[in-house]
């Protein structure tokens, strides 16, 4: 690709959504149009590259793009640059390839919405800051479209603003993202302490030369930002409420932008990571954590959108799973977020398609026996469900169960304990999967009277369709004489470890407890009737699970209500201490002087009787010390 052309990629749908922004009502008759036709564009250029790169030499397929010189001060020389290599390409191709389905699909969605054009300006925007995000050549390019990515999904997530639960959900998005961001934002200020510069091929050269706890810092920080953008425990618990956006937004976040941002930071900073085995422990142990955690939240969950918002949670905890296993799990990673992309984005719109039909009703309780009704919807959605639970040959099967060999291969009891945990998480997800898939397409109706269920058009169904195609193919292409892992191995390196588990009986293992999480399922939610309103009578697990495993509670006991309590604190002190010391001495001087006052009377009778006084009181004691 000529590198004259690359910044094309972000530009064009920063283009659209500039114009769509600044044009206002006049064109909201053809502005959805125009973001469609920019992200396709940018789609185009995007698949332009690929086919480009595939056509040269492995050492010559990574292309640099310097725009002008941003930061050209003493000590910081920092260049807007963007680079195209294999990791950012498998990024630009999802990111442009589900989001213009998303944006085909949006037209139909948001057709009586008034504020369309809005939507197709932000959904642009967005589409422009993770793209920068993913093709910047240093971190300070790298941290303008996150930051960009921050505010576009604080703005699609709140669109409905009118809606206090949208206002909120958006505005608790963006502080826990701002909690990450400081940490990619001090993981600079060490690099450039330590490197003199946060160019990526700088500080990746120089890494090995750092000391291990400079590179830990450094990595724990990059982490803290990874579990920001991409809601790992313990910065988790804005994605259920970012639900309250429009279903389109939450494919795009879930599928092919914010949340991989993370796993993408962690990928692109190997360097880092690889020389720092204390950080990667870090890194391992959030995602395994995470994969329990929202699996655990998903079994519990009626509203459609927040069991797959659960669902995306634990998936994620799989990619930063397999990225912090080093070598051994990079393109793995990547190979379960790229089939994540299809099968999470299809049953995003799949959930959308329910809803349309539905009347915009949430609660899976007042679904059931829709694969009738909605035919396209339910083959489409049930393809992605079959992905995700990782039955073969389906996407997910490949992606998750390398993650799963990986993670037995590290060998002793910590590989083991990774193993057990990813296994755990496989079946959770086909428990709560198949109950999303039961409760909604099979058993009695249950929907109100005057409620009455149609398919979606064909701009909804046909983006549904492609990425069902992608659920069914995309990992058996993946793997393919490790087609990915070949690919990605000029960026995240070469991986040649033993095999410590057979990959055989990983994959018995793997299937055999995604049965059994279908067959519970099956026998809770098909054999038995579902009431209306779940259950008051349940476990404390469930009932924790319903609460999101208490994500709020802790954050409001651990952050929230001692930082009220340190802020009433600094204000008392800062009103009776600080202003009390200035405020008093002020009264102090202003007291002294007005009594002072008092003396300049302006009358020379009493001056001169003051003088009289004066020298008669000093004569008086000359004469006393005298006589003494």
């Amino acid at each position: 690709m000529d590198t004259a052309t690359l910044w094309l990629l972000p530009a064009l749908p920063l283009a659209g959504a500039i114009v769509l922004l600044l044009t206002g009502r006049y064109a909201d008759k053809w502005g959805h149009l125009l973001g469609t036709v920019m992200a396709l564009a940018s789609f185009g250029v995007a698949v332009f590259a690929f086919a480009d790169m595939l056509g040269r030499d492995t050492a010559a397929r990574a292309v640099r793009e310097d725009l002008f010189s941003w930061v050209p001060v003493t000590g910081l020389q920092v260049d807007f640059a963007l680079q195209l290599d294999q990791l950012s390409m498998c990024f630009a191709l999802l990111i442009t390839g589900v989001g213009s389905l998303i944006h085909v699909y949006s037209i139909g969605y948001m057709s009586h919405d008034p504020a369309r054009r809005r939507f197709f300006a932000y959904l642009n925007l967005f589409l422009a800051a993770m793209l920068l995000l993913v093709l910047a050549n240093n971190y300070l390019v790298l941290y303008l479209g996150w930051e960009g990515v921050g505010l576009a999904s604080y703005l699609l997530i709140g669109f409905w603003h009118e809606k206090p639960s949208a206002a909120t959900a958006a505005k608790k998005a963006f502080v826990v993202n701002r909690v990450g961001d400081m940490g990619l934002a001090i993981a600079m200020m060490v690099m450039f302490a330590t490197f003199g510069s946060v160019d990526f091929g700088v500080v990746f050269g120089a890494a090995p030369g750092a000391s291990e706890g400079t590179l830990t810092a450094i990595g724990l920080l990059l982490l803290l930002a990874a579990c920001g953008k991409s809601a790992q425990v313990p910065l988790q618990s804005w994605l259920g409420d970012a639900m309250e956006g429009p279903t389109p937004v939450s494919a795009l976040i879930h599928a092919a932008t914010m949340v991989t941002a993370g796993v993408y930071l962690i990928t692109r900073s190997n360097a880092i990571f690889d020389l720092a085995p204390n950080a990667r422990l870090g890194v391992v142990l959030v995602g395994a954590v995470t994969l329990l955690f929202g699996a655990i939240i998903g079994c519990a969950k009626d509203d459609i959108k927040k069991a797959l918002a659960a669902s995306t949670m634990s998936q994620i905890g799989y990619m930063v799973l397999a990225a912090g296993l080093g070598p051994a799990g990079y393109a793995f990673a990547i190979m379960h977020l790229l089939t994540h992309g299809f099968f999470k984005a299809g049953l995003f719109l799949g959930a959308g398609s329910v809803m349309h039909a539905m009347d915009d009703e949430t609660d899976m309780r007042r679904y059931g026996g829709l694969r009738t009704l909605l035919p396209i919807t339910y083959v489409t959605f049930g393809l992605g469900y079959l992905a995700i639970i990782g039955v073969p040959p389906f996407a997910g099967f490949f992606s998750k169960d390398r993650i799963i060999e990986a993670a037995f291969n590290q060998g002793g009891p910590g590989g083991i304990a990774l193993g057990l945990a990813a296994l755990l998480g496989a079946g959770l997800t086909a428990f709560y999967m198949t109950r999303v898939m039961l409760m909604t397409f099979f058993g009695e109706r249950r929907w109100k009277p005057d409620t009455h269920p149609h398919e979606s058009p064909a701009v909804m169904t046909g983006p549904m369709i492609l990425l069902a195609l992608g659920s069914v193919g995309a990992g058996a292409v993946f793997v393919s004489g490790s087609s990915l892992q070949n690919w990605l191995e000029p960026v995240v390196g070469a991986h040649h470890g033993t095999e410590t588990v057979p990959a055989a009986l990983v994959t018995i293992l793997a299937l055999g407890v995604v049965a059994v999480g279908v067959a519970v399922a099956y026998s809770q939610y098909a054999q038995r009737e579902i009431p209306e309103t779940a259950p008051e009578s349940v476990s404390a697990l469930t009932v924790a699970a319903r609460r999101d495993l208490y994500g709020d509670t802790v954050n409001e006991a651990g952050f929230m209500r001692p930082g009220q309590h340190l802020t009433r604190a600094l204000v008392f002190l800062d009103n009776r201490g600080i202003d009390g010391v200035v405020n008093g001495t002020a009264a102090l001087i202003g007291g002294l002087s007005a009594r002072a006052r008092r003396v300049q009377s302006g009358f020379v009778r009493s001056y001169a009787l003051s003088m009289f006084t004066g020298a008669a009181l000093v004569a008086a004691a000359l004469l006393a010390v005298r006589l003494w």
